[in-house]
């Protein structure tokens, strides 16, 4: 009788099977030969058993951080008979020239508390427990209390799962200054940070050029098509969207003056610099900078530059229309 592999076992098996194959196994080379699997189909396993088998162990490794690829037909991605599965090493083990002091994990303890979106904690829990795996003591949590980041636009649980598969992406989108959304193909290289406000840089398909777009324009749901691209273009495409948002926000300066103990302050003096009485805030998208000012009132008075303060007060003008009063 088959001697019965414990599901420990047959997890480390198949770890170590699926990094030792540098093009990946099929899932029946996987059923046939990985320890665990192997003896279950043995026993009298029914095809349909084992894959549900495979498939729990997928998800349970990946839930451990362990990154598992599926690569499937170039041409129908989402054809998964022939797919192949593999572990890049470079994913999964850290560089050896890469250490970490007992208060530097403590840190990261802190760092991975940031974040608030569920996809986002389980990615940032799954990169501690591969730190905690060097066998490194952390040292006692560290006093106080960590901020929370949340990825709160719609369109950001799609777009990152394309920028995970190299997937091309559609959504219709509102561009600056403009009143009807447009639809966009766009190849999404990276998501990023910035002003506070998540973007999605990569190629905008019918322009043939690089575009970084603002989230919250995103009108509707985000379609993931089969459509692939070379995923070696998201290499420093973050860093490069960053470059080209730092450049635009500093030619972009608004001259501001904003009363005290008010949430105007709270949130913009943050950003600013102070000149006096004046308040300078960069900023990438005036539209958006708009909005924000408009919403604090008479908290905020814009002295420049001259579009800013139009764009402000034509906002001002359209609440007072709105409720019945003539500016």
């Amino acid at each position: 009788m088959p001697e019965k592999i414990a599901p420990e076992e047959r997890l480390l098996s198949l770890t170590v099977a699926l990094m030792a194959h540098r093009y990946g196994l099929t899932k029946e080379q996987i059923l046939s030969s990985v320890s665990g699997y192997r003896e279950a189909r043995a026993e009298g396993r029914s095809s349909d058993a084992l894959e549900k088998m495979f498939e729990r162990d997928k998800d349970a490794l990946r839930d451990l951080g362990v990154p598992i690829h599926t690569v499937g037909d170039y041409a129908d991605p989402d054809d998964l008979r022939e797919a192949r599965y593999l572990i890049p090493k470079a994913e999964y083990l850290l560089p050896e020239d890469i250490t970490f002091t007992p208060a530097e994990v403590a840190v990261l303890n802190v760092a991975a508390a940031v974040w608030g979106e569920s996809s986002m904690s389980a990615d940032a829990s799954a990169a501690l427990r591969k730190i905690r795996a060097l066998g490194i003591e952390v040292d006692e949590p560290i006093i106080g209390f960590a901020p929370r980041v949340s990825a709160r636009d719609p369109a950001f649980a799609p777009l990152r799962q394309a920028n995970d598969q190299a997937r091309v992406v559609r959504f219709t989108y509102v561009k600056p200054g403009d009143d009807v959304p447009r639809l966009r193909t766009v190849e999404p290289h990276a998501l990023i940070e910035f002003e506070g406000r998540w973007h999605v840089h990569g190629i905008d398909r019918d322009l043939g050029q690089t575009r970084t777009f603002l989230l919250s324009r995103i009108v509707g749901d985000v379609i993931v098509t089969k459509d692939v691209f070379d995923p070696a273009v998201r290499v420093g495409a973050g860093e490069r969207a960053r470059l080209g948002l730092e450049d635009v926000s500093a030619q972009n300066v608004a001259e501001l003056r904003v009363q005290d103990a008010t949430e105007a302050a709270v949130r913009l003096r943050r950003r600013g610099t102070r000149d006096g009485g004046v308040l300078r805030v960069r900023f990438v998208d005036i539209h958006v900078l708009a909005d924000e000012l408009a919403s604090y009132g008479p908290e905020v008075l814009v002295e420049g530059p001259p579009a800013l303060r139009a764009e402000v007060i034509a906002r001002l003008r359209r609440t007072l229309e709105a409720h019945g009063v003539s500016a």
